[in-house]
């Protein structure tokens, strides 16, 4: 059974060699069809490695394959699989498979379809990877396969009428997660050289006994500063809004659904397990920062005039309650920044394929362009649009709900050595920032669903939803529903994570 692992990043890179390999015609006719079924299967191993999982015993680490790679360097293929890892390699195969899936029928603008398809499946290698290390090393490698890919599918399938902003959007994402990786790598080298391995399960079950008080502050910050780019938390989130508004559909929906996600759960997977202590001393900054953004990200969605743009800062508020509940260092809030994040992928990514669908039809994300009344001409994207956003908002019963509530648990009774008045409140301004959050999304709704029809025969597509985006998206839907009436499903397998940690 431990080949499935090996086969679920294996699967995505076969078929994205495939189609460099293919001869330009046949790969621009197969392509599609390609990736829709490479996609299908790897969707099919996560699902097939989440059926053998013992649910039982999630925490600890199962299909284990530990070879050695790089003995000079201290790099072994060491994959693994846990309650804390397993929901975001289902998350990241199911969202790559519905992307390519899109692709069949909605095409990207620019061409070279075969090369976009191909860059597609090589971010999944990157993300699968990221999620299946165990070995310090080798979590970074694959944390940085994705940098490239994204690159290119933002520079060359950008938004189409902003040549020079789409390169500039992406130049700007790889300069920031660069240099947030540069950093992080800093903080694992320290970690590795004083304690000798780069074993995450051997250093996570020392618990930082191995790094005296100093080492760990130091390594904390290292690992924690540059994670925060990729998260993103505020102040490091102004690459964010740029990039989603020049990324295409499927890159959008990619970068919010599991790249950010990568960020959060190295913080989670990395930080609080292998350097505690100096987590616990910098948790109070972290909270901090967490907060401004929550409410920062909502003010700033108060004030766009583009959808896509308004997705993109609703995503600094919401990962912002991801951080605060791993600031508050209790099991708490630590599943609600596991369950947040998982949810984001699921609610964000929905977003951003109605996003695109709806600039598609009107030629524009602006809302001046949109006008109101989408629930007359187009009532079952309008529908879709109003579900994702109550989901986005928290409203109960929906998947966006308990990972907030969790977090918000967590910050009013924060792990014993922080500062509970302090927390309490970090607590209030996080809730004034639920409060704008409603508030942003619900004026979105009444802004471009309600109201008089002022568009009508202008719209150069003015079909409803399709049968193919129906199938699209249908999981995602699911999903959001299941989790929200259901979230056992996912906490059941966190918690006994965060049982073999001494937090």
């Amino acid at each position: 059974m431990t080949v499935l692992l090996n086969l679920a990043i294996g699967l995505p890179l076969a078929g994205c060699v495939g189609l460099a390999a293919l001869p330009a015609a046949t790969g621009r006719r197969w392509a599609p069809t390609v990736g829709v079924v490479v996609a299908g299967l790897t969707l099919a191993l996560a699902v097939w490695i989440a059926a053998v999982f013992d649910r039982g015993a999630s925490g600890e680490v199962q299909l284990v394959t530990d070879l050695e790679w790089a003995p000079a360097l201290g790099l072994s293929w060491r994959l693994g699989v846990d309650g804390l890892s397993l929901p975001f390699v289902v998350l990241a195969a199911l969202l790559v498979f519905c992307c390519l899936l899109y692709t069949v029928r909605v095409k990207p603008h620019g061409g070279r379809l075969r090369a976009f398809v191909a860059l597609v499946l090589l971010l999944e290698v990157g993300m699968i990877g990221t999620f299946l290390a165990f070995d310090l090393l080798l979590f970074f490698l694959f944390f940085e396969t994705v940098l490239i890919p994204m690159w290119f599918v933002i520079a060359w399938w950008g938004e189409p009428k902003d040549q020079p902003g789409r390169v500039a959007a992406a130049t700007t994402f790889i300069l920031y997660t660069l240099l947030g990786s540069a950093v992080m790598l800093i903080g694992f080298l320290i970690v590795g050289a004083r304690a000798g391995t780069f074993d995450m399960v051997e250093l996570a079950a020392q618990g930082g006994a191995s790094l005296p008080g100093g080492v760990q502050l130091v390594a904390a910050l290292a690992i924690v500063g540059g994670l925060a780019v990729k998260v993103p938390l505020w102040p490091l989130h102004t690459w964010l809004p740029d990039a989603h508004a020049k990324a295409p559909t499927v890159g959008s929906v990619l970068l919010a659904g599991v790249l950010l996600k990568m960020g959060s759960y190295g913080l989670v997977r990395i930080a609080v397990p292998i350097v505690p202590d100096g987590v616990r001393q910098i948790a109070p900054v972290i909270g901090g920062l967490a907060v401004v953004g929550i409410v920062y990200g909502a003010l700033a969605c108060l004030a766009q005039n583009d959808l896509k743009r308004l997705v993109a800062y609703s995503s600094v508020g919401h990962m912002g309650f991801v951080v605060l509940g791993v600031a508050t260092m209790t099991p708490a809030g630590l599943n609600g920044s596991v369950f947040a994040g998982l949810a984001h992928g699921l609610i964000t990514g929905l977003l951003f394929f109605l996003a695109g669908a709806i600039k598609d039809r009107h030629g524009t994300s602006g809302f001046a362009g949109l006008g109101g009344g989408m629930y007359v001409r187009l009532p079952r994207l309008a529908a879709l649009l109003t579900f994702a956003a109550i989901a986005s908002l928290g409203l109960p019963g929906l998947a966006g709900f308990w990972g907030e509530l969790l977090a918000i648990i967590g910050t009013f009774r924060p792990a014993q050595v922080l500062d509970r008045p302090y927390f309490l409140g970090l607590l209030v301004v996080a809730l004034v920032g639920l409060v704008l959050t409603a508030l942003y999304l619900l004026a979105t709704v009444r802004r471009v669903c309600q109201g008089e029809d002022t568009i009508g025969p202008r719209l150069p597509v003015l079909g409803d939803v399709t049968r193919h985006e129906t199938v699209t998206w249908a999981p995602l839907v699911v999903l959001i529903v299941l989790l929200g009436v259901w979230p056992g499903l996912v906490l059941t397998l966190v918690d006994p994570v965060w049982q073999a940690v001494a937090l």
